[in-house]
């Protein structure tokens, strides 16, 4: 890393590495180098690795420093992601399948890419991934964390940090639809959904390795929460601090606090 993505403060909250950036281009330079060096890493001993994405405009540095680093082998990597919308009209701009492909797939051409179906039925869709994601272990995961303190779309009343399924679908609650409004994403609450596919917390802890990169002031209640709450279903985010190789990459806006 350059000087420019070292960050102003480290800390750990349990077993979470917390890292702070002095802006969000900092941040997510830095998360992304990290990424790609561990992509890296993992292929020099493996013929290939599996890795989950999530899909949101607070993954965009992040995803525009993996697809610049001319150095991963993108043909030995299986892509999946972490949530999809239902009933969305086809070809929707706000499918995260789509923003996916668009941010990175397309751009870097993953030796292969499984995109949940959101137009086919649920039971059958949820088994489909299941087996996809059952097939080997998941070697790292790009998440972020959502202004309710969920991670995919386990919101609070949903999370179960010990869920049987692998994906399942949900009832988003309020807080989430309104952060698809603050995120620009859709133009006002009645044009977002109400249901979803999400990955469940322990598919997401599955992964060997994670990388949560959580910009912006919007955040700033969920990255406290986080670090400082009690480890429960009404802060899905804070399992994140009992995963053995966790690294929260937050801003000084969604820190929040003053950094000497």
């Amino acid at each position: 890393m350059t000087n420019l993505r070292q960050p102003v403060k480290e800390m750990k909250a349990d077993d979470l590495k917390v890292r702070i950036y002095r802006d969000r281009a900092e941040m997510g330079a830095a998360a992304g180098a990290d990424v790609a060096a561990k992509i890296k890493e993992l292929l020099g001993t493996k013929p290939g690795i599996r890795m989950i994405f999530a899909a949101a405009p607070s993954q965009n540095e992040v995803l525009d420093a993996l697809a610049a680093d001319p150095d991963v082998d993108w043909s030995r990597i299986t892509a999946f992601h972490m949530d999809e919308y239902l009933g969305l009209p086809p070809g929707s701009p706000q499918a995260f399948g789509r923003y996916l492909q668009e941010r990175l797939f397309d751009r870097v051409k993953p030796g292969t890419v499984y995109l949940i179906d959101g137009a086919n039925d649920s039971d059958a869709e949820c088994s489909r991934y299941a087996g996809l994601l059952a097939e080997a272990p998941i070697d790292i995961v790009c998440l972020g964390i959502g202004e309710n303190g969920h991670i995919a779309f386990n919101d609070p009343p949903v999370a179960d940090f010990d869920d049987p399924l692998l994906i399942k679908p949900v009832e988003l609650d309020e807080d989430c639809r309104r952060q698809q409004v603050n995120d620009g994403c859709f133009p006002d609450m009645d044009a977002v959904p109400t249901h979803a596919l999400t990955l469940t917390v322990p598919a997401l802890l599955s992964g060997a390795h994670l990388y949560c990169a959580v910009p912006g002031p919007t955040k700033r209640q969920a990255v406290g929460r986080t670090l400082s709450e009690p480890i429960r279903a009404a802060c899905p985010s804070t399992s994140l601090r009992r995963h053995p190789d966790c690294t929260l990459y937050v801003d000084l806006d969604a820190y929040g606090e003053a950094v000497r």
